[in-house]
């Protein structure tokens, strides 16, 4: 008896189909990686939950379709403009929503995230319509590849490379760099980094402006991917980040990127052994939130972050 046929007796499912399940599962986990990055950093550096990000995400797979619909710009050329112009949302985003309430109480400006999150979904309503709309579809990317009997789209492969690219000049950016070395010194105390000379506002918008790019790279992967956008489109992606975030050590860029591959892979896996509980999908997200924070309520990398009062 060979492994495959051991592997399908004791699971009931195939090598091939085993490995097509996972390959999507690591696909899906980065694409929350990628979401995650930006509740982390936001987080890490303002003790905030940005309760918008999940719509920031929603507002780049927008910016993408109408610049090659209605501007008919190339796909590579809208695609870029797409994340610059969420970058921006991002930056005008602190700017208007939060950094007014950057000295009050905690509660004032969790408000303020969820006033703005709401505020981006209905203005997407009105902008855009609340019929969804085909994404543009890349044939270089979305093309399929036949890896002996299965076949596996090549963006199933590209997001992976694209997160783990974007998390290495990431945390290039943040341990090497003067930018790198202000962020941190406005995540520890931005009171005393302010006095030591450091541009507060400006490097918590650069911080914003970072996590959005990330968001927006995550959106525009989502759409090829799944290829409906709609204005309600980010809530349930931005949740499961969010989840990510919390189940990798809130605060801490690595494990962001750790709890999203592990919910992306347990997502996948869990319908794919447990068919029945396809319908429960979204569930395994929270109920695994739960009992991290049960057992281990700073999350897997475990790093503590003292609240500032």
């Amino acid at each position: 008896m060979n492994l495959n046929a051991i592997f399908q007796f004791l699971t009931g499912m195939d090598l091939s189909t085993f490995f097509q399940h996972l390959a999507n599962g690591i696909s899906l986990g980065s694409l929350y990686a990628l979401v995650a990055i930006g509740y982390t950093m936001v987080y890490g550096t303002l003790r905030l939950i940005n309760f918008a990000h999940g719509d920031v995400f929603m507002m780049t797979t927008y910016f993408a379709f109408y610049g090659v619909s209605t501007f008919m710009l190339p796909w590579y050329v809208s695609f870029i403009l797409a994340i610059i112009l969420t970058a921006a949302l991002g930056m005008l985003l602190e700017i208007g929503a939060y950094r007014p309430l950057r000295d009050a109480p905690k509660i004032s400006i969790m408000i303020s995230a969820i006033g703005a999150s709401f505020l981006l979904e209905n203005l997407a309503v009105v902008l855009f319509g609340g019929r969804p709309k085909a994404f543009p579809s890349v044939k270089l990317l979305t093309d399929s590849i036949q890896l002996g009997t299965v076949s596996i789209q090549k963006l199933t492969f590209v997001i992976p490379i694209v997160t783990i690219i974007f998390l290495v000049g990431l945390l290039y950016l943040i341990n090497h760099t003067k930018t790198g070395m202000a962020m941190r010194a406005v995540a520890k105390d931005y009171e005393t980094a302010g006095i030591m000379g450091v541009n507060v506002n400006k490097t918590i918008s650069q911080t914003f402006a970072i996590g959005s790019m990330l968001a927006a790279v995550g959106g525009i992967m989502w759409g090829l991917k799944f290829p409906q956008i709609a204005p309600l489109m980010g809530v349930m992606p931005g949740l499961k980040a969010f989840i990510a975030a919390v189940i990798g050590g809130i605060g801490n860029i690595k494990g962001a990127v750790i709890g999203g591959f592990i919910l992306g892979i347990g997502e996948i896996l869990i319908v794919a052994f447990l068919p029945s509980l396809s319908g429960y999908r979204d569930a395994f997200a929270f109920v695994f939130l739960i009992v991290i924070l049960l057992f281990k309520p700073t999350g897997i990398t475990g790093e503590k972050i003292a609240e500032k009062v």
